[in-house]
């Protein structure tokens, strides 16, 4: 599947099938080529600031540059489901909050789908037999419904941190099946967008491929920008 890049700006790449398949260490809800994006500033920091809650306990989402930005459809198409109504989780950077939360991850699988995707729209694009899933989305900004028609670069609703999310994140995945839980991961490629490698200054154009992980990327400049 091929696509447009699903928000404006810069945004880290996180897990990326560039680097590893599965790229989240499991192939469970299709999420075997998914790919997270966490929004940055021009210093590449996902928020403006640290603090003592940084080092060893929670942090409100709203802290985080991500959170509430305008998620966009990266293809047209129609929408097969639409789900909202799942809380933000606060976020959590120390290991000591990212430990014990991990390790009541089977918890929330046996919790079912919602539990782990959080709020979430799935697309039937246009021109492919794959399915297209964005999750954790915001609660309340789900923009759209079952069964509506969609163009690329619609808003779809805006980032968010619900489900099975430490940091609000746009996740993305393409999928053999609308049914999280059976469906198996697609290949996601994205038509031209951006990319500053990590450590470079130096930013490269790039054509229906899939961003490398650790690498910041926005949709694609003009050349005469770049300079």
């Amino acid at each position: 599947m091929i696509g447009s890049l699903p928000f404006t700006g810069r945004w880290l790449v996180g897990a990326s099938p560039a680097e590893q398949v599965p790229s989240h260490g499991t192939d469970m809800f299709g999420v075997g080529y998914a790919i997270d994006f966490i929004a940055v500033d021009e210093r590449n920091r996902t928020s403006p600031s640290i603090s003592w809650r940084t080092l060893i306990a929670t942090e409100p989402p709203e802290l985080f540059y991500a959170f509430g930005q305008p998620v966009l459809s990266p293809v047209s198409g129609r929408v097969v489901t639409a789900h909202d109504g799942e809380p933000d989780n606060v976020a959590r950077r120390s290991l000591l909050t990212i430990i014990p939360y991990m390790l009541s991850q089977a918890a929330r699988i046996r919790s079912g789908v919602e539990a782990i995707a959080g709020n979430y729209v799935i697309i039937a694009p246009d021109d492919s037999d794959a399915y297209l899933a964005i999750v954790h989305l915001q609660y309340g900004s789900v923009q759209v419904v079952q069964g509506e028609r969609i163009s690329e670069g619609q808003h779809l609703g805006n980032c968010g941190n619900s489900g099975n999310s430490t940091q609000p994140h746009i996740h993305i995945q393409a999928m053999s099946s609308t049914d999280l839980s059976v469906a198996q991961g697609v290949p996601l490629y994205f038509r031209r967008f951006t990319q500053w490698d990590p450590g470079s200054n130096n930013p490269r154009v790039r054509e229906g491929a899939i961003p490398d992980s650790r690498s910041v990327v926005s949709p694609s400049l003009s050349m005469s920008r770049l300079s």
